[in-house]
């Protein structure tokens, strides 16, 4: 099949918290005329990534199993594949959103090593998102297979990077993001954002994947399969009974993530709050967070959920002290 008539596949990667799952949402409620087919891959020990897209139209998957697409499960990503082509209604492109902590080389393998796959889709591009306030940091953390590695991975192999959150930081700082980026990464083009609100034509259809240059680059590459994670970050997920009181929430997170902060690297959460309608979404990272209101609870559904990961999580003290914030 030529590669006019493929499906366009573009996988979106990124460090925990650079805005993927932002991005995705901008995509979906864009008015862009396109049917997309978003698989979702997450790390956390519990699912809750797929609450916070935006599903619209779109077919959304979600991939839930607690492992990276580039470790066991990519052959679950083939699975995947294989059942869209099987459907009678055909997709316009695929958007693949990773975990935050997945090497995109063993995904980009994906639609190489299978024929069929291969024959049916086509690589688009390695969208990587990237961390204005934070990107600096994990990079210099450094430890063998630690952080720095996988952030600096998903940076190299990048055909498009957008910086994100610049807003968060002054144009200095911008600045020496991307000198640290172009050091990893001299051929991609960088973008930069602020809520992940890029232009679609800069992420979507760019025709970035070059098969040509990545094999000349490393002409083993195809063969390459093991990847390993930072073993000392874990997940840690809570589910919540009831409605929360913002207010002791709000309290009991600054506090908690002024002691403990720099050990957390991502907080997401989705949740009922007293006297209100709405459910609720939390997003963290390190001692930063904000709750903000999403779409009214449906019937008397007022559970709630919070994912943090991070290294030497409480499991114990996380449960006591969202639990305590539940009201009365």
């Amino acid at each position: 099949m030529p590669d006019n008539a493929k499906i366009p596949v573009t996988v979106l990667t990124g460090f925990l918290g650079s805005g993927k799952t932002t991005l995705v949402n901008h995509i979906l409620t864009a008015n862009h005329g396109h049917r997309i087919a978003v698989i979702e891959n997450e790390f956390g020990e519990i699912p809750i990534d797929n609450d916070l897209v935006l599903n619209a139209d779109e077919k959304i998957i979600e991939m839930s199993n607690g492992c990276c697409l580039c470790c066991t499960a990519r052959t679950d990503l083939i699975e995947i594949l294989h059942s869209l082509l099987a459907r009678s209604d055909r997709f316009d492109r695929i958007l693949i959103e990773t975990s935050g902590l997945a090497d995109p080389n063993p995904v980009a393998q994906t639609f190489f090593v299978d024929e069929e796959i291969a024959r049916h889709f086509a690589l688009d591009a390695i969208v990587t998102l990237v961390d204005a306030k934070h990107v600096r940091a994990h990079l210099a953390e450094v430890d063998h297979h630690g952080v720095g590695s996988q952030v600096f991975d998903q940076i190299a192999f990048a055909d498009r990077i957008v910086i994100n959150k610049v807003d968060l930081v002054d144009a200095e700082s911008v600045l020496a993001v991307q000198d640290s980026v172009r050091a990893i990464n001299a051929t991609a083009d960088i973008i930069t954002s602020e809520y992940a609100a890029v232009d679609l034509a800069d992420v979507l259809g760019i025709g970035a994947f070059d098969m040509a240059r990545t094999m000349a680059g490393d002409p083993h590459w195809l063969d390459e399969d093991t990847h390993q994670h930072d073993p000392d970050l874990t997940s840690v997920g809570v589910e919540l009974d009831g409605r929360i009181d913002p207010h002791a929430l709000e309290s009991w997170l600054a506090t908690h993530l002024a002691e403990r902060g720099e050990d957390v690297y991502r907080i997401k959460g989705l949740f009922a709050v007293e006297d209100d309608t709405r459910r609720f979404i939390l997003q963290g990272i390190h001692t930063s967070f904000e709750i903000r209101p999403s779409a009214p609870c449906e019937g008397e559904n007022h559970t709630g959920k919070v994912v943090f990961i991070g290294r030497d999580l409480d499991r114990a003290e996380l449960t006591r002290g969202l639990r305590s914030c539940l009201a009365s």
